[in-house]
Parts: C-alpha cells; structure tokens; sequence
C-alpha cells in the first residue's frame, strides 16, 4: 500500500544514522516485545505479512515519532485486538494497573488462546512449491508494473514501472499480498531482479551502482 512506511528513495528525512555498537535492545521492554510478537505469530495468532501489515496501518505522525519497538508494539497491540485475543477494555485496565501505585497494581491476566485461521509453527518457512513454472529466465530484460496498491505489498513504491533484469530465481515462496489480507499463500516464483539505480532514482544517484530487490513474478512484466 501508498503509505509512510514506504520511506525508500524519498527526499527529505535525512541521512540514515549509524549508532556506533549499537547494542540489540536499548532497554528491556524491547526484547518483550520481540518475545510477544514471536509467541503470538509461532502460536498460529497471526502470520508474518500480517504483522507487517498492521504496521503499515500505523497513522502517519505516530509512525514517524515512533522507534522501531514502539512500531512493533503498536502492530502487536491491534493484530491481538483485531484477533480476538485480548479487548481494548481489557489493555486499558492492563495500563490502569501498572500505572497504579505497587501495592495496588493487579497481576491477574487472562490467558490467551489462538483464535483458528492464523499462521502455525509450520508456516515459519516461507518456501512453497509454484503451481506453474517460472515464468522469466536468469537473463532476461523485465518491467515493474506500476500499480498502487490498497493493501499489503513488497514491491517498493520507488522500484515500479522501473526496468530490471532477472539475475537469479528465488525459488516459491508465500505471496505477501494475499497472506497478509487472509486470501490464502497462493504462492509465486520469486526473482532476483538487478536495476541500474539510476533507473530508479535518475541522474542524482552514483553511476555504476546497482540495486538488487527480491520480487513476486506477479510483479514483473517481459520488458
């Protein structure tokens, strides 16, 4: 989908600010979340193109201001809402109890049960056998198509309508835009693609450089 995520190639946040030893967490409560989000998506509550979905359907300023955990977080929280696992009233409460003073604060929580219809441990391979064979050869010359779509996609909004060539086939694998919306894997050849990034970013960007971006076949039209 067109949304603030889809931050590649666009002008005007910045340099990318390396942290020197950058540790894994910077505080505690951003390894529990790592924890939930693996917890609920092993447990069968949602799949990955879900999570990554609800994300994408952060408003606009929040995901902005918000670090990398806090966007986990946030997806978590209405991926389990939306689930039915846990209500609102009940993450209200939650919030109510830790911000009361020790002696008060509850310790009760309700235990979750996955609702059916989610992802399983066995879903944690992304790798699924194409009912057709590959439709594009190592090699050959082929265009983005330049769609704009409502929900979930991995094809970068900077990359479409671009001209690429094929430089390697991915193998199957479950198809994002379907996976994340509960339409099912219906899974896709994936292809290596290799563009010029003056192909993608014009005149402004190094010559002699180039990007490699893994793609759907459904993405790719024969140059």
């Amino acid at each position: 989908m067109d949304g603030i995520h889809d931050l590649g190639g666009m002008h005007g946040f910045g340099p990318v600010e390396r942290e020197e030893n950058e540790p894994p967490f910077h505080a505690p409560w951003e390894a529990a979340v790592v924890a939930m989000m693996r917890a609920s998506r092993g447990g069968g509550v949602f799949n990955i193109d879900e999570f990554r979905h609800s994300i994408e359907r952060m408003a606009p300023a929040e995901y902005l201001r918000s670090t990398y955990y806090e966007r986990w977080l946030d997806g978590i929280t209405r991926l389990l809402v939306e689930k039915g696992v846990v209500s609102t009233a009940e993450l209200a409460a939650r919030t109510e109890s830790f911000l009361a003073p020790p002696a008060t604060a509850s310790s009760t929580v309700r235990p979750a049960s996955a609702p059916a219809g989610g992802g399983s441990p066995a879903d944690l391979s992304f790798f699924r056998e194409p009912s057709t064979p590959p439709r594009f050869a190592v090699g050959e010359a082929v265009v983005t198509r330049h769609v704009h779509r409502t929900g979930h996609t991995r094809l970068p909004r900077y990359a479409r309508g671009k001209r690429g060539e094929i430089a390697a086939h991915r193998g199957g694998h479950v198809f994002p835009d379907t996976n994340a919306h509960g339409r099912g894997e219906q899974p896709q050849h994936v292809y290596g693609v290799r563009f010029d990034a003056r192909e993608l970013w014009g005149e402004a960007a190094e010559p002699n450089a180039h990007v490699y971006l893994d793609l759907w076949e459904s993405y790719l039209l024969p140059a």
